[in-house]
């Protein structure tokens, strides 16, 4: 039997299934207010994805987006699929669930893939996944689908219903303007920093062509002038650079080539790069890496700029005449297989006020800014480079001892 209460707001009797329904929206807007208010583009998807799987009592649930500058349909967030390999999927649009939805930009429930033709299954039988029904709606903006929320296997053997639909398309619109505006506020706060960054090598640049317009200048001092311009050009080709990979890897566009590989090989791989800016100085690098062989899936170029990086800055902010120890060994987190790397150096160290913004834009120790040439992006895209494969970069420091980064990654 059906039981009848009063909604305590309006006084309207509202029957069991009514109540629920009520307490379902009540939640979405604390859900979109929480969307509203964050701003880091993971987080926001992260964020999104366990909506969705709450709100509609799903076994999983995933984001799909249209890239910007290729117009492809990819998967950006699924909690059952690693990161890594998420980003390697393009959905044909012509030839699946989520591709009609956005194409149609209407809502779509299937109650058994098994009997639905444009189920797109190649992901399922990649991650040994069994999906039975799917509720998929678009993510409107401003009158433009950018992508779709799919909720994945009602749970219980349940079948989505018209409720289902409602409260899912809700928190779609309310997803795809927090996306939106995470975007808008990224892009803006970006090209702010990025402008202020780029005026001081520009100055100078400035500064010099006006001096080498001087028709009294000596010889000595125009190779000087010279020497400084090439400096700061490349300077600038290292700034938008860098700026170019992190504006990627926070925007969520940049995509990783995933393959299997021997990390080991790798490691020593980037060492012999380098070992001869090391010998300059007179810098000894140290390897204790067991033969075993640490077998990792990611983007084998992108995990290879982040050692190139720790490496250089463990010449660049080292003593001359000193040491640097690279360590690899296997380590487990929560009962995971995980490979962590150590790289430790004999400089300067960093205080603990400094260490807590080190991963920032454009942070760099006080201390040593004059000692050595940075963009102060670095370390943050490679933080961002290895939380991408799942995996975590820290540091262990105190002034005038040293320093070692550690990161860690999945092994395969």
């Amino acid at each position: 039997m059906t039981s009848n209460r009063t909604s305590p707001s309006s006084g309207i009797q509202l029957s069991d299934p009514g109540r629920q329904l009520l307490a379902r929206y009540e939640r979405i807007i604390e859900i979109s207010q929480q969307l509203a208010s964050t701003l880091d583009h993971v987080s926001l998807l992260r964020r999104i994805v366990s909506a969705a799987m709450e709100l509609t009592d799903s076994e999983t649930a995933s984001i799909l987006l249209l890239d910007p500058s290729t117009g492809e349909l990819r998967f950006e967030m699924a909690p059952n699929i690693d990161s890594g390999y998420v980003d390697s999927i393009v959905v044909p649009m012509d030839s699946s669930i989520a591709g009609w939805v956005v194409t149609h930009g209407e809502a779509r429930v299937i109650h058994d893939v098994s009997k639905e033709p444009s189920f797109f299954r190649n992901v399922d039988e990649q991650i040994n996944f069994t999906t039975r029904n799917i509720l998929a709606v678009p993510m409107r903006t401003h009158n433009k689908v950018i992508g779709a929320l799919e909720a994945l296997n009602k749970r219980g053997g349940e079948r989505y219903d018209d409720g289902d639909v409602k409260i899912l398309a809700t928190l779609a619109v309310q997803a795809a303007i927090a996306i939106e505006n995470a975007r808008l506020f990224q892009q803006s706060d970006f090209m702010a920093e990025m402008v202020h960054e780029l005026r001081t090598p520009l100055m100078a640049l400035k500064t010099s062509t006006v001096l080498l317009l001087r028709s009294d200048l000596p010889r000595e001092k125009i190779n000087d002038i010279v020497s400084t311009m090439q400096g700061e050009t490349e300077r600038l080709i290292r700034l938008t650079s860098d700026f170019l990979d992190l504006a990627r890897l926070e925007s969520g566009r940049t995509r990783l080539e995933v393959s299997q590989f021997d990390l080991t090989i790798l490691v020593r791989e980037c060492i012999d790069i380098v070992t001869h800016q090391a010998e300059a100085r007179g810098i000894k690098i140290t390897i204790t890496i067991s033969d075993e062989q640490f077998e990792v899936e990611g983007d084998r170029g992108k995990i290879k700029q982040v050692l190139l990086n720790l490496l250089t800055n463990a010449i660049k902010y080292n003593r001359d005449h000193g040491e640097i120890v690279v360590n690899a060994y296997r380590s487990l987190r929560h009962d995971e297989p995980f490979v962590e790397i150590a790289v430790s150096d004999t400089g300067f160290g960093i205080s603990k006020e400094n260490q807590a913004h080190l991963f920032e834009k454009f942070f760099r120790v006080a201390s040593t800014a004059n000692h050595t040439t940075g963009t102060g992006l670095g370390l943050l895209i490679a933080k961002r480079i290895i939380e991408s494969h799942k995996g975590l970069i820290w540091l262990e420091s105190a002034e005038g001892q040293g320093s070692t980064f550690f990161i860690t990654l999945p092994l395969a």
